[in-house]
């Protein structure tokens, strides 16, 4: 089956890569649960709201993580998100403000957006090492200078989605209001990583000729007879 840059199939590859539903869904239960139980708490003046909010937090969290875990997730992946709810219900209890418990998002974003664009302008970009380590390619995409082009191009999508994530959750964190934080994380965050996912492919099949194999198959120079490739694979005599 052709994997050109105008198949279908590549494209849904690249979703099915970066698609992330299930951990958007992930990151929101514990969102929801601090924000629904933040507020009763701070209109019925219980004590320490921000306390029981982060408790709650902590709580869908580890419930999200057990969950996953018996499903097969893999327990790296579950940990670190555990471990990004924990560092967030911590901030906001050290604080004692509600809208803190949202920081650790905001500098995760701004150091994304950071990381993205510095990885695209030093000729690695993350969107390539995400796909190549997702197909087994190793760096060898690194090698075709069109897919290099191509994801080059597209990586500079999740950069602007990043940008675009500091640009909403700043304001909001700046008028302390928490609730439209919640919502923004939940709601907005999600929507943002599915029209990266979408955007992505067009930007990077604008840089594949009509005649390339496509994302499943780099196109690389020849090397040298009984030479190494870059990426460490010896080639046949």
């Amino acid at each position: 089956m052709s994997d050109g840059p105008h198949d279908p199939d590549a494209r849904d590859s690249l979703r099915e890569i970066l698609g992330g539903r299930r951990g958007a869904l992930d990151a929101s239960v514990p969102v929801v649960a601090f924000v629904l139980v933040w507020l009763p708490a701070g209109q019925l003046q219980w004590w320490s709201p921000v306390g029981i909010a982060a408790g709650a937090a902590i709580l869908a969290g580890v419930g999200v993580a057990v969950w996953r875990l018996t499903q097969g997730r893999r327990p790296r992946a579950v940990l670190f998100g555990l471990l990004g709810v924990t560092v967030a219900a911590l901030v906001a209890l050290y604080t004692g403000r509600a809208e803190d418990f949202f920081l650790v998002q905001i500098f995760s974003n701004a150091a994304s957006a950071l990381v993205w664009a510095i990885s695209i302008v030093i000729r690695w970009p993350l969107l390539g090492v995400i796909v190549g380590a997702a197909l087994g390619q190793r760096t060898r995409w690194r090698r075709d200078p069109d897919l290099m082009r191509g994801y080059q191009r597209a990586s500079w999508v999740w950069v602007a989605q990043y940008v675009v994530r500091v640009a909403v959750f700043v304001p909001l964190y700046q008028a302390e209001w928490v609730f439209a934080l919640g919502a923004a994380r939940v709601a907005f965050s999600p929507a943002l990583v599915a029209l990266s996912v979408v955007l992505s492919w067009p930007a990077l099949r604008s840089a594949l000729p009509a005649d390339h194999p496509g994302i499943r198959h780099p196109r690389v120079p020849a090397a040298p007879a009984g030479g190494p490739t870059v990426d460490g694979s010896p080639t046949n005599g």
